[in-house]
């Protein structure tokens, strides 16, 4: 049973701080406003929608055409790709990178932190339908804090007398003034698979730009990366622990068109750089096992 909106404010709600809303269509939404930042959340997926540290623009881009549909995934913000990234590998009917963005998240607690940032705690339920897909004793829990920085941590543990395999990905769009003149720093010498090129082996010799649809997931990285945003003038750092494949993705024209909900030009406004556990970084973890996929965001002034 689904939990009201009024019951959710009532557990949940910190007063000037924390806001449970509904959207037009019908989906739980979640405020966060703090001393530093500003920030909103939908409940299906627990997926952060947009972030902005106070006095910035946004630093997480929702596209203006989302479709905000029960069981729709929605265009935009940092969509949980789990248990699987990518197409099931033996299901092509299984639901594209997994179930969890389209499955609605109970909420464990939320918390005013003494340093002034905000704690939002989200656990996926298992039901009947996910057990289809999904039949191992696996908990998730998604632990979000919303500052001057961005941090997710997405924590898999293994409830199961067997091991596991989880691929998963935090699919975030960062928001960009023009995706053809931005640079993507921290993958120079980085082999990649370039999936718009039949999934062909690559090496990354200099900076990514965006010049045309870009598809590739990039293997054995753990270091940060800075997307460079001139018109902005500003950097985006990307921390990540507990990934060794980072995704970097924007669909471009043509491809975006037949999307329908990226908006007018919206595809020159994003960029996905997503920390991942995918290709040869799949995790699997043994009984009692947990693994954590944590990430940081920061913005940093180019001067």
């Amino acid at each position: 049973m689904t939990t009201s909106i009024s019951t959710l404010n009532t557990r949940h709600g910190i007063p000037g701080c924390v806001t449970f809303k509904q959207s037009p269509g019908g989906l739980a939404l979640i405020e966060v406003e703090n001393s530093q930042a500003s920030a909103s959340l939908a409940l299906q997926g627990a997926q952060v929608m947009t972030w902005a540290p106070k006095g910035q623009s946004a630093v997480i881009w929702l596209s203006e055409a989302a479709k905000f549909a029960p069981g729709k995934s929605l265009r935009g913000g940092v969509p949980v790709c789990w248990p699987w990234f990518g197409p099931h590998a033996s299901e092509p009917n299984f639901p594209a990178h997994g179930y969890a963005r389209t499955t609605s998240w109970a909420v464990v607690s939320t918390a005013a932190l003494s340093d002034g940032r905000t704690r939002l705690v989200f656990e996926l339920p298992s039901s009947e339908a996910t057990r289809t897909w999904w039949p191992h004793d696996t908990a998730l829990q998604l632990q979000i804090t919303v500052g001057a920085t961005l941090e997710m941590d997405l924590v898999t543990r293994n409830n199961s007398p067997a091991s596991v395999e989880i691929g998963q990905a935090l699919h975030t769009y960062f928001q960009v003034s023009d995706v053809r003149k931005v640079e993507v720093h921290g993958l120079e010498g980085c082999a990649y698979l370039d999936k718009v090129d039949g999934g062909l082996r690559k090496h990354q010799h200099a900076s990514v730009t965006i010049a045309a649809e870009v598809d590739r997931i990039y293997l054995d990285t753990a270091a940060d990366c800075l997307i460079e945003d001139p018109g902005l003038q500003r950097r985006i750092r990307i921390a990540k622990r507990g990934s060794r494949a980072t995704v970097v993705w924007n669909p471009w024209l043509e491809k975006a068109n037949k999307m329908g909900d990226l908006g007018d030009d919206g595809y020159l406004n994003m960029l996905c750089v997503e920390s991942a556990n995918a290709a040869d970084d799949v995790v699997t973890l043994a009984p009692n096992e947990e693994h954590h996929l944590w990430v940081r965001y920061s913005v940093e002034t180019m001067s």
